[in-house]
């Protein structure tokens, strides 16, 4: 599909998921109101009860990590959410950036813009806002971010290639990123890769793990490294409706799959190179 197709088929179906509680996403067949397949978009979540910052209200289960977990956020960083959603995460940031800091979440489907500014008011923040934009070309300075964060997005922009640039200008040299996606480690047959597309909505942007890491050194970024990964199982019932039996014990002896990462990078420091550009 073209990048406009594939934008505008992401805001439809979270512009839909913004209207239910994470409740109702995991035991919808689709994740949607519309149930118009067996679609899961909360099978990757993990459980953020016990973090400072948590706010039920802003926890749509559409993660596939907790980025602040390892993103190194001090107080009075600036941070910035890409993919906010309701604004999970942010507020989890918030927390740890305290009053002196700032969060920044970008979302380009207005339904979640809504959502989590109302959830910011509620909670009476001064320091968290929500802005209406496109990961491939931010509504935000260069130089801006101590810490970018993310958190099963990036996998469903279209150029992954201008959002790791856009990543890399937006950061202050000497900040960082931590962000969790979904990638894919081996060639999934074809039969798997339509199944794992039907059961689990982020795998069909996923890309090879060897390609995502490369993306990210081409956009500038260094010091690269993997600060989680866990496998993501689809249940074998799902499976077993394309393969054998036979040939799903031998997948699961390949080290092929599809995995949730949490990955680090840095921008390097100021070096006066027309790259950095902050001299």
């Amino acid at each position: 599909m073209e990048s406009d197709e594939i934008k505008a088929i992401v805001k439809e179906k979270y512009g839909k998921i913004a209207s239910q509680t994470k409740q109702q996403n995991e035991t919808s067949c689709c994740g949607s109101t519309d149930c118009c397949s067996s679609v899961d978009y909360t099978i990757f979540s993990e459980n953020y009860d016990a973090l400072k910052g948590y706010n039920p209200d802003a926890d749509l289960g559409l993660g596939c990590g907790i980025p602040t977990e390892f993103a190194q956020i001090k107080a009075g960083d600036t941070v910035i959410d890409l993919g906010s959603g309701a604004g999970n995460d942010c507020f989890v940031a918030r927390a740890l950036t305290g009053e002196t800091g700032k969060v920044i979440g970008i979302d380009f489907t207005q339904a979640m813009i809504d959502k989590a500014r109302g959830n910011a008011d509620k909670l009476n923040f001064n320091n968290v806002e929500f802005r209406y934009g496109d990961i491939e070309k931010m509504p935000v300075t260069e130089n801006k971010a101590d810490v970018v964060i993310s958190n099963c997005v990036l996998n469903l922009v279209p150029d992954k290639q201008k959002a790791f640039n856009e990543i890399f200008r937006v950061l202050k040299p000497g900040g960082h990123l931590s962000v969790s996606d979904v990638v894919i480690k081996g060639e999934l047959p074809d039969k798997l890769q339509q199944s794992a597309e039907m059961y689990a909505g982020c795998v069909s942007g996923a890309v090879q793990m060897e390609k995502y890491l490369d993306i990210i050194k081409e956009a500038g970024l260094t010091n690269i490294k993997i600060q989680k990964q866990k496998a993501i199982v689809v249940p074998e019932e799902i499976l077993l409706t394309f393969i054998t039996k036979d040939e799903l014990e031998t997948l699961k002896n390949s080290g092929v799959g599809i995995f949730s990462i949490t990955v680090y990078a840095e921008k390097p420091g100021c070096d006066c190179s027309p790259k950095t550009n902050c001299c």
